[in-house]
């Protein structure tokens, strides 16, 4: 949906941790000069990296260099997210409202900004390098060059895809928010397995992460469903047979599913707790 030229407006981040300096280093690399960006950051060390990697300008406190942002990006903990959005509110009007935070819904985001142009997203950590997968929903309030806006920035991390009801983001959150968790929980196994096999930890690793990153790859390619990938290297009696009739028999499959019920539940939880 979004334009295919790279954001080139003033943007203005509350928050700037991990996730925020990775959305600042895409729009770097798209093309948007450092002097377009604005931070609020109250750690001390926190700008100071901000600022030394990547030259833009990092305050410890709201002021009207926020102003002629036409987008704020809101990436402070939940927990304190009504604290931090007080001292920005004067200077926050002109802005469409972006908001990675978990847990906090857009009622709230509305209520504290002032503005009902407000994107909510929920990224993940592979946004670290590039890879994020990140799921969208905006507001009634929040028109098509708002949306467009918020997509174009999110891009710069990786892909993105829209939801059309805001507690779709609880199933996001528990299926590619928590996911990379998930992934380097079977990496370790598969690393260990092939410890025990007798691999070095350095050739297990190896083996096991390029194996999901070329399975990843191929299922991204591929029109065909998983099941009948999964199928392809599944031949009766073979070794793949094998492995996976001991996950049929150990439950893994109806384990894993309840394991993303639970981590939705928390997150619905999450946003009745922080996101009023």
């Amino acid at each position: 949906m979004a334009s295919s030229a790279p954001f080139n407006e003033p943007i203005g981040f509350i928050g700037g941790g991990n996730m925020a300096s990775a959305i600042i280093g895409g729009l770097i690399r798209q093309g948007l000069a450092p002097s377009q960006i604005r931070v609020v950051e109250p750690f001390e060390a926190t700008r100071t990296a901000l600022m030394a990697q990547h030259g833009v300008r990092a305050e410890a406190s709201a002021g009207d260099f926020l102003q002629d942002a036409a987008l704020l990006v809101w990436a402070v903990k939940p927990q304190i997210f009504t604290e931090a959005a007080a001292p920005v509110k004067p200077f926050a009007g002109k802005a469409v409202h972006l908001s990675v935070m978990a847990g906090i819904r857009t009622g709230s985001i509305a209520a504290a900004c002032g503005s009902e142009r407000v994107v909510r997203c929920m990224p993940n950590t592979p946004a670290l390098v590039g890879k994020g997968m990140t799921a969208l929903f905006a507001t009634a309030g929040a028109n098509e060059q708002d949306r467009s806006r918020a997509e174009q920035v999110i891009r710069t991390t990786g892909d993105a895809l829209w939801v059309e009801r805001e507690e779709q983001l609880d199933a996001v959150t528990a299926l590619s928010g928590s996911g990379p968790a998930y992934v380097f929980y079977f990496l370790e196994a598969m690393q260990q397995a092939g410890e025990q096999m007798g691999l070095s930890a350095a050739q297990a690793r190896r083996l096991a992460v390029g194996t999901f990153d070329g399975a990843s790859a191929l299922a991204g390619a591929s029109a065909d469903s998983l099941a009948v990938l999964r199928e392809r290297v599944t031949s009766k009696g073979g070794t793949t047979y094998a492995a996976l009739t001991s996950m049929e028999g150990s439950g893994m499959k109806e384990a894993f599913i309840r394991a993303m019920l639970a981590a939705r539940d928390r997150a619905v939880e999450l946003g009745d707790e922080f996101g009023r």
